[in-house]
């Protein structure tokens, strides 16, 4: 497809709606209103005891709280990695040593050009949080069995911790494996 005029119709701090209009080389055309977003970064901040740090905020699309994976938008010439350290310091006061990219995912590309970007942190250190004005943040510990009988019971509405859950959990077991493997290999004995 290719996009033949594009109108904007919204502009604010977090995204911009556009109205675009595509063709493809057979002549089919499609119109849509876009919400164009920079992008955004998702920590998931696992502890050395291997829970993890969830925020719960008042969510308006949403009508109520959600607990979820701290998050936060790419600002102008920050790459996510860096948004992934600003934002975990900001909303919840940690930083981490560790940084792992476990991810990226578009949650709705049908009329949100968003791409997400999924970050291990571990290796934390505390600090204190700095929220944005308009943002009251509460911070908790979850175990990963909690974690798993929140997303079961469906506690847990957010896209991307859902995401995040699934793919840290299939890291982790791709990575016993390895260790495994490893062990199982024959230590090679040197020359004599």
């Amino acid at each position: 497809m290719k996009i033949i005029s594009s109108k904007e119709i919204l502009k604010n701090r977090l995204f911009t709606v556009t109205e675009e209009h595509a063709v493809d080389p057979d002549g089919f055309k499609i119109t849509r209103s876009i919400i164009r977003h920079p992008g955004s970064a998702v920590m998931m901040a696992v502890d050395e005891n291997n829970r993890v740090l969830l925020v719960r905020q008042f969510r308006l699309p949403a009508s109520k709280s959600l607990w979820e994976l701290p998050a936060g938008r790419l600002d102008p010439g920050e790459t996510a990695l860096q948004a992934a350290k600003r934002e975990l310091r900001e909303e919840t006061g940690y930083s981490a040593r560790k940084w792992t990219k476990l991810s990226s995912f578009w949650p709705s590309p049908g009329y949100v050009a968003e791409k997400m970007n999924l970050f291990l942190a571990q290796e934390l250190k505390e600090g204190p949080q700095h929220p944005m004005e308009d943002e009251r943040i509460e911070c908790r510990w979850f175990t990963r069995k909690t974690l798993a009988a929140m997303i079961a019971s469906g506690a847990i509405e957010d896209g991307k911790t859902l995401i995040g859950y699934y793919k840290w959990r299939e890291s982790a077991r791709r990575n016993s494996a390895k260790v495994r493997a490893a062990r199982k290999q024959p230590v090679a004995k040197g020359r004599e």
